[in-house]
């Protein structure tokens, strides 16, 4: 059987998705086929008056505690540098990506989560008040201490992630081979402010689809593919950013697939995103199993040459 290109998002476990519901979700993906795991040290610190994350980590951990033998078939994926510490508001209070934060981060991910190392780190947003070097060297002796499999960045400009791989080549050291950023069939108009996405910076275009693909050992990985139940529900609207001409020629195009294949648009959407070029690795968080189940059939799902064009051909 090939190995299914989706992540599961982790993000509402332990918060929004009390620890019965994430379980089940873990185990349904797992048996399906799953593989990858991805979530962050500070979810989710909005849900709670402390602010403080670790929710989702410390399900996941307690899962994969009672579930013996499961750790040898998942990649856990995690995120480090937005965990909010001590007082101010956030974003000006997270923990950054200093050497030493960086450090003190990963050893609370592997705690909360119950394993020796995190198959793929991510830095979860830029911090541009410590140097590059500071930050590309301690990640790369995580790795090197295999501490860390593979390092990805998410929500960095694009020049940033280019000058992070020079460095840690120029040194010998182990660099960035992932990026995580949002992505999905309808694209927002240019510079218009999507509600309830702080990254300004933190998207998918052509030009990062075009360094994806010359460059072959990078990887992207896309969250919030399915734009937050917005492509099936009418009770989750699209924003005003994406009310462009564009928008219409692609829901039409998307309706068209998702009816001359029997599938739904959310299906033909995940589709789209694995079977591209480059391929992308979608994140889905989902709430239940049902959930889920659509998830992983979409991405399995290969789309026919003809309806890929016409999808591609609508802009």
């Amino acid at each position: 059987m090939a190995e299914l290109n989706l992540a599961l998002g982790a993000m509402r476990f332990g918060s929004e998705t009390d620890e019965r519901t994430s379980f089940e979700i873990l185990d349904r993906f797992v048996d399906a086929g799953g593989t990858l795991i991805d979530t962050a040290n500070c979810y989710a610190f909005w849900t709670n008056p402390e602010r403080e994350g670790g929710h989702s980590e410390r399900v996941i951990g307690a899962w994969l505690a009672r579930r013996p033998g499961v750790r040898d078939r998942v990649l856990i994926s995690t995120k480090l540098g937005s965990q909010p510490v001590g007082d101010g508001e956030w974003p000006g209070n997270r923990e950054g990506l200093s050497a030493p934060a960086v450090k003190s981060a990963v050893e609370g991910s592997l705690r909360r989560l119950g394993i020796d190392h995190v198959d793929l780190l991510w830095t979860h947003m830029d911090d541009r008040s410590v140097p590059l070097d500071e930050t590309v060297q301690a990640l790369a002796e995580l790795a090197e201490s295999t501490t860390v499999g593979r390092l990805g960045a998410s929500n960095l400009a694009l020049w940033r992630v280019e000058r992070s791989r020079r460095i840690a080549e120029a040194n010998g050291w182990t660099g960035y081979t992932a990026l995580q950023l949002r992505h999905s069939y309808l694209r927002p108009r240019p510079g218009a402010p999507v509600p309830d996405h702080n990254h300004r910076l933190g998207w998918v275009t052509d030009e990062t689809l075009d360094y994806v693909g010359a460059e072959r050992d990078l990887a992207v990985w896309a969250y919030t593919p399915l734009l937050s139940g917005a492509y099936t529900r009418d009770d989750r609207p699209l924003s005003e950013a994406y009310d462009h001409p564009g928008t219409t020629r692609r829901l039409a195009a998307l309706a068209k697939a998702a009816d001359d294949l029997g599938v739904t648009r959310n299906e033909v959407v995940l589709a789209w995103l694995t079977g591209g070029a480059p391929p992308v690795t979608p994140i889905v968080g989902v709430s239940s199993v049902a959930q889920l189940d659509e998830a992983m059939t979409g991405a399995a799902l290969v789309l026919p040459p003809e309806l890929r064009a016409e999808l591609d051909a609508a802009v």
